[in-house]
């Protein structure tokens, strides 16, 4: 058993596509209409293209606005990435004017910093010591 798609809500498909591919870096993948106005729209990382596709799943129902609020007060993200050093990516992304609501933290074998997505949630990345 292997995860090969997981999801994040997004209030704005046309948004997410563009932090993720010009700001976080990921490649588009998927990209097909579903509907009227939403799409099935998935990015991967460009380092493994046949890995985990991430779906930028429409933020439209009912139990999504009030489940994100919930984590956003309570500072939890709704993902995390990993990256191979969070100091460097975090000047990269303040660089590009990405808000964290959490700086670089080293706890143990691990370094974390948190991101406001645009989207609608809150995104971490991490670094785990060799």
């Amino acid at each position: 058993m292997r995860i090969r798609l997981t999801s994040v809500f997004v209030d704005d498909q046309a948004e997410a596509l563009r932090f993720c591919t010009e700001v976080l870096g990921f490649v588009k993948k998927h990209d097909v209409p579903v509907g009227e106005k939403d799409r099935w729209l998935t990015v991967i990382s460009p380092e493994d293209p046949d890995g985990t596709e991430l779906l930028l799943e429409p933020a439209g129902h009912p139990a999504v606005k009030p489940y994100r609020d919930a984590l956003a007060a309570d500072g939890i993200p709704l993902a995390q990435f990993a990256v191979d050093d969070v100091t460097a990516e975090y000047e990269r992304l303040r660089g590009l004017g990405v808000r964290f609501v959490q700086e670089p933290v080293e706890m143990g074998p691990v370094t974390t910093a948190v991101l406001d997505d645009t989207c609608g949630n809150l995104i971490q990345i991490a670094t785990q010591a060799g």
